[in-house]
């Protein structure tokens, strides 16, 4: 039997921690014993941890109590070397007849969020597992071990166990055979079913203790339990806050035995109140400016005591002052007073305002002294915690109102005295501490737990969530996505460091890696994590965290750098020839271009760029920046040794231009396509090539050893060409046979942007119809509108001349446009290429050059570029502003000329000369500059 058939359902099996345990060779008494044991080693070695990138901020007895190793520690885990070398001898041998190799996963994904597994804790970003275990299918066979960098939640971790679960494989639309053999929507076998092996690594406590938790195996009837008698307890002690009198019309409402009826409090909304400028009245916003009725903000309001009209930028604030006893300071905070209390009589809702009792009860509550430990730390400065902090939020014990604090410090304390699922415990309270704070919005139009999302934003309505309904209802779905795990022991490793240094991950021991990293500014996670961390009581340590933080002192050179590291850390632990897997959502190329950049400079090739399409679940090519508006992903390989060596002894020679394509083209897609469409696949056209072979040879140091005008030329001589395409001869036969079978050929959909991309929509054009220069003007300049300001694109017909050929009615018809007439006019059928009214009819068509005609047009281009270019150098030398408007593919080539000479003070000379948004937007201009100012040790 496979390895598929060890996997095991940890809700249908209680996991009995008295029984002897095996960990790592080592017999235990029990589950206490081994944690007791590890526990000890990992305290006698934190000395040496405390020295490495990315330790976290947090005594050792908290890093200790809040670590479950060896599989789990909230540091860098020193127990990797171990499991590693273990979980290589547990491996089944490949078959040795069948080589690894992979194509770029390309397949259609479309996986939606609502997974019990999914939601059972929330995070700023997340991938749904299944969408990852199509890719960890795809790439890995069983007993593999995936590496994710900046994990997150843990889902790599989920989707590598759940690649071992039938049903959960199943789901996907595949077949798994008696055998194991997974085959995808066509019957083709690709795969097998088996658990593979994960290891993740995140710099946040948070997001590592939350992987922790969705990744290690759950005693459920222990949780179950104690969840359950904590409910209780705590109920007992805290449920008299949350309740008040039943009011009908205004009426305190009484039972058959004349005593009160008391509702049961779903949750109290708290509104802002500023202060009139004209009469110093203070107006409450719920009761001025929310129309409740409709559900909106009135944008103009009217002060009750004067009836002056105002909006909401015309007023200010009323404050409140007060001595704070847990941090022992007197604190000023923007006022916020109770408006509406929801809730509950048995089964039925109702709400009211509130009246003198819930009043006198919130009062009496905020004069109590809790008992019970809770965080006090301060809020740290940063980009994304000034709104808080303006308000007078400054401490985390602030974000929440005194009785949820009191509630959520009693339920932690009876969480940490439960010691044998403590950690699971307190994942359970993690996932709601934001749902009880003060950050959730209210609008009767609102969803109850509307979080804005990426800020530490308190709204001016919020609501009071009562903690132990939102409790009760987590732990009934914790339980739903616990019948779902289904994990073998001993699969994933948790890690809590910096990616840019992970030495205890050997080199070349990682068989894949999926990873979703920080994109620029998009999130700032130690910031946002810090209300959680601050519960489980360690920190993140930001010294290395991959953003765009100007508290940090982080611009996107800084970003850039820390993500390169990252990447050269991926690319050492990775298996030669094996792959990357890089989901990658910001709206800016710069951003794209950085990662890009980082990506490459590590050593890692990318083979395809897909822009996800989230309505559609479809992937689409991706070949400008333009594109970046959308969710990518990325696929990159390690080159093998054999390449690597091949074009490191011919470097500077051609032969190191033409492995590099021969090795480049086996990693790529033969065919796209589906329901009946074949599809363009971008990195096999003529130009990416080059430009991906350039960019190896630059990132590596070594010289480009051909001009673009020599490669389209021996391009055609050396592989077989098919619709713009470029293959070995050993693929052509494929792509042939699939392409028969394809009703029609679909086209990039381009953004023209700039004069590359306006030559490959000329070239789009012209393959489908050659055309006069007449029928191509109004559509061009239609395209052309969303040229950058700086971009002096040349006129068309320059275009057409410099990289197109037109027929001039001399000699026979090209093929191209033969056979396009011969096709779509009837009177011109089967007439000869010398035919006079086909050649009436062909005269003033551009079309395509075939390749060796492309390479003296390449070389005619070359020479206007260099001419352009030698303007913009005397430009640069006379004058000292930036230039403001010029020929960016003139640039490019003249970098590209000036790193073929060597002639790196060029390249930066002019590159400090150009705005910095072009500059940091233009993926080849940026890889020339930063490796000559690499080669000028600067």
């Amino acid at each position: 039997m496979g390895q598929h058939s060890e996997q095991v359902s940890l809700f249908e099996k209680k996991v009995d921690r008295r029984q002897p345990v095996t960990c790592l060779g080592m017999i235990f008494e029990s589950e206490s014993a081994r944690r007791a044991y590890f526990t000890d080693e990992l305290r006698r070695r934190l000395p040496a941890l405390r020295e490495m990138e990315g330790f976290p901020i947090g005594s050792e007895e908290d890093i200790l109590a809040l670590s479950d190793p060896p599989y789990y520690t909230v540091c860098p885990n020193p127990f990797l070397p171990e499991i590693l070398k273990e979980w290589e001898e547990m491996k089944e041998e490949p078959d040795a007849e069948e080589p690894y190799r992979r194509e770029p996963f390309a397949a259609d994904v479309s996986e939606g969020k609502n997974d019990p597994i999914y939601n059972a804790h929330s995070y700023h970003t997340k991938v749904p597992h299944k969408a990852i275990m199509r890719y960890i299918l795809h790439y890995t066979r069983p007993g593999d071990i995936v590496f994710d960098g900046f994990a997150g939640t843990g889902m790599t971790g989920v989707a590598a166990q759940l690649c071992g679960d039938r049903k959960e494989v199943e789901s996907l639309g595949y077949r798994v055979e008696a055998d194991g053999t997974i085959l995808d929507e066509e019957g083709r076998p690709f795969s097998k079913l088996g658990p593979r092996r994960a290891i993740l690594n995140d710099l946040s406590p948070a997001a590592s203790f939350i992987a922790y938790n969705y990744n290690t195996p759950v005693d459920v009837e222990a949780f179950e339990q104690e969840a359950r008698r904590i409910l209780e307890e705590v109920e007992a002690e805290c449920g008299w806050m949350y309740e008040t009198r039943h009011v009908v019309d205004g009426e305190p409402q009484a039972g058959a035995n004349g005593e009160p009826i008391i509702g049961r409090i779903n949750y109290t909304v708290w509104s802002d109140v500023f202060l009139c400028p004209h009469c110093a009245a203070e107006m409450i916003f719920w009761e001025v400016a929310v129309d409740q009725q409709a559900g909106k903000v009135r944008d103009h309001f009217q002060c009750p005591g004067c009836g002056a009209e105002h909006t909401k930028r015309s007023v200010e604030r009323a404050w409140e002052t007060r001595f704070d006893v847990a941090i022992g300071e007197t604190v000023r905070q923007a006022k916020q007073v109770p408006v509406l209390i929801n809730y509950s009589v048995g089964r039925k809702r109702y709400e009211k305002r509130p009246d003198a009792d819930d009043l006198a009860l919130i009062r009496r509550i905020e004069e109590m002294e809790i008992p019970y430990w809770f965080p006090k730390a301060r809020i740290p400065e940063g980009d994304k915690t000034g709104d808080p902090v303006r308000i007078g939020i400054t401490h985390v014990h602030h974000f929440y109102t005194q009785r949820n604090l009191l509630c959520l410090s009693r339920l932690y304390d009876l969480a940490s005295s439960r010691e044998r699922v403590s950690l699971r415990l307190k994942h359970w309270l993690n996932a709601i501490e934001h749902g009880v704070s003060k950050r959730v919005k209210h609008g009767n139009w609102s969803f109850p737990m509307s979080i804005l999302s990426g800020t530490l934003y308190i709204p001016g309505q919020n609501r009071e969530n009562t903690p132990l309904n939102l409790y009760f209802n987590k732990y009934k779905r914790l339980l739903k996505a616990f019948s779902k795990t289904r994990y073998t022991r001993n699969s994933c490793i948790v890690s809590n460091q910096s990616s840019s240094y992970i030495h205890l991950i050997k080199s070349h021991s990682i068989d894949y890696i999926f990873t979703d990293p920080p994109f620029g500014a998009n999130l700032m996670y130690s910031e946002l994590n810090f209300l959680w961390e601050a519960w489980l009581k360690v920190f993140t340590n930001n010294r290395t965290e991959a953003v765009v933080n100007q508290t940090q002192g982080k611009g996107l050179v800084e970003y850039q750098r820390l993500m390169e590291a990252c990447f050269k850390e991926y690319y050492r632990v990775l298996k030669p020839g094996r792959w990357m897997t890089v989901e990658f959502s910001n709206s800016q190329a710069s951003v794209w271009n950085a990662i890009q950049e980082a990506i490459q400079r590590a050593g890692f090739v990318i083979a395809h760029v897909a822009a996800l399409d989230k309505k559609q679940g479809s992937f689409n090519a991706v070949t400008t920046t333009t594109a970046v508006k959308q969710d990518l992903i990325i696929s990159a390989y390690k080159p093998s040794e054999e390449m690597v060596k091949e074009i490191r002894s011919h470097q500077g020679m051609a032969q190191s231009a033409w492995g590099f394509i021969e090795n480049h083209l086996r990693q790529l897609p033969v065919f796209l396509g589906r329901k009946g469409q074949a599809e363009t696949i971008v990195e096999r056209m003529p130009r990416v090539l080059y430009d991906r072979m350039v960019a190896y040879h630059v990132q590596h140091g070594y010289p480009v050893p051909l001009s673009s005008a020599e490669f389209q030329q021996e391009l055609a001589q050396r592989f077989s060409v098919r619709d713009g395409m470029v293959f070995l001869q050993e693929q052509v036969a494929e792509y042939d046979k699939k392409r028969l079978l394809a009703k029609e050929f679909v086209q990039l959909n381009l953004f023209v942007a700039d004069e590359n991309s306006a030559i490959e929509w000329l070239r789009q054009q012209l393959m489908n119809k050659p055309q006069t220069r007449q029928e191509l003007y109004t559509p061009f300049l239609r395209e052309i509108q969303h040229i950058a300001s700086h971009e002096r694109l040349p006129e068309l017909d320059d275009l057409l001349a410099q990289n197109f050929l037109c027929y001039e009615g001399e000699g026979p018809v090209p093929s191209q446009i033969h056979s396009y007439l011969s096709s779509n006019y009837k009177d011109l059928r089967g007439l000869g290429k010398e035919d006079a009214a086909l050649r009436e009819k062909a005269k003033g068509r551009w079309y395509v050059p075939d390749p060796n005609k492309q390479a003296d047009l390449e070389r005619l281009r070359e020479r206007a570029l260099l001419r352009e270019f030698q303007a913009y150098l005397k430009e640069v030398a006379t004058g000292k502003k930036r230039l403001k408007e010029f020929r960016t593919e003139a640039i490019r080539f003249g970098f590209k000329k000036a790193w073929r000479e060597d002639d790196y003070q060029t390249i930066v000379r002019v590159g400090e000369r150009l705005p910095e948004k072009v500059l940091q937007e233009d993926d080849k201009l940026l890889m020339y500059y930063d490796n000559a100012l690499i080669r000028l040790g600067q």
